[in-house]
């Protein structure tokens, strides 16, 4: 399970990469960034597929998509100054809340 969660790990920065890079693309009119998100994106998916072998779909997309909206959104306020107000942080805290619900409660996951 330790290599389940590990390919998941390595497919959420693949995927946080390839968003953050996708925003310095400039509408894939940048080649560099748009190497990197198209190829981070590759990697996303393809590591997220090798996870679908262990973990049911919903719950590894849920971890993916989750942690994955977090840590993005944190990129954007450090990297790109985007501010988020309370309401956006209120909503990430609750969407950090879930994936942890999912992963210590829930029957769906294996342990």
């Amino acid at each position: 399970m330790f290599k389940t969660y590990l390919l998941l790990g390595l497919a959420i920065v693949a995927e946080v990469i390839a968003t953050s890079s996708l925003k310095s693309s400039e509408g894939f009119t940048r080649l560099w960034p748009s190497v990197v998100t198209l190829l981070g994106y590759t990697i996303a998916i393809f590591l997220l597929s090798l996870t679908l072998k262990t973990l049911p779909t919903g719950i590894a997309y849920a971890i993916w998509s989750g942690v994955g909206i977090v840590l993005v959104s944190a990129i954007g306020w450090f990297g790109y100054g985007q501010k988020l107000d309370t309401p956006a942080m209120i909503g990430l805290g609750l969407i950090i809340a879930g994936v942890i619900v999912v992963n210590v409660f829930s029957k769906s996951v294996a342990h």
